[in-house]
């Protein structure tokens, strides 16, 4: 048994069947949503190379996110936007997030293990939180995946719309060269105001 799979097995002791797996992405950038996915994988399935996103190449990522979707017993992908981050905060936006992604599968599963320490609500649906659990649990890994490759293409698509920003390389993030590019232009349509306010002056 892979050491991705001993939360899923603790669980399944317990006597759960169906486990899903939460993560986002985007909760720290200036720009652009925060996404959400949550993810069933058949117990036990070896994907070589699964792991934390955030350890991963860009194309490592993209084709492990192919293999997920085929292989998955279910999964569902939320983006919240940037206004309703600003209107509602990003803790409650990445919630907000997860449990329109928790939605989305097309079974109700009986457990789900979510990264961090924080709790979301998902109604019947029993929450366990496992920090760093990117790293530690296989359905929370391929959620960080599919979370992760899904908002970059998104960022990728803006940055046609907005090409002077860096989009497509940073994914909104604050680097050197987006800082730059914002005293140069100041923020567009999905710069998040609340994590801007130097410069929207309020």
């Amino acid at each position: 048994m892979s050491e991705l799979w001993k939360y899923e097995h603790a669980a399944l002791s317990e006597g759960y069947s169906l486990i899903c797996g939460v993560d986002e992405a985007g909760r720290g950038p200036l720009a652009g949503p925060v996404c959400a996915a949550a993810v069933i994988l058949p117990v036990d399935l070896e994907i070589e190379g699964l792991n934390d996103s955030k350890k991963l190449s860009d194309a490592r990522r993209r084709a492990l996110y192919d293999v997920i979707v085929e292989q998955a017993v279910a999964y569902g992908i939320a983006l919240v936007d940037e206004k309703t981050i600003d209107e509602i905060n990003i803790l409650q936006a990445t919630f907000l997030a997860m449990g329109r992604a928790v939605e989305q599968l097309a079974v109700t599963p009986d457990l789900a293990l979510v990264d961090g320490n924080r709790e979301p609500d998902f109604g019947e649906i029993p929450v366990r939180t496992i920090v760093k659990g990117d790293s530690l649990s296989a359905n929370i890994a391929a959620a960080s995946i599919l979370a992760k490759v899904t908002r970059d293409r998104f960022m990728e698509e803006q940055d046609a719309l907005y090409p002077q920003y860096g989009f497509a390389v940073h994914k909104g993030y604050g680097t050197r060269a987006h800082y730059d590019a914002l005293r140069e232009y100041g923020p567009c349509p999905i710069h998040r105001r609340t994590f801007l306010k130097k410069f929207y002056g309020n």
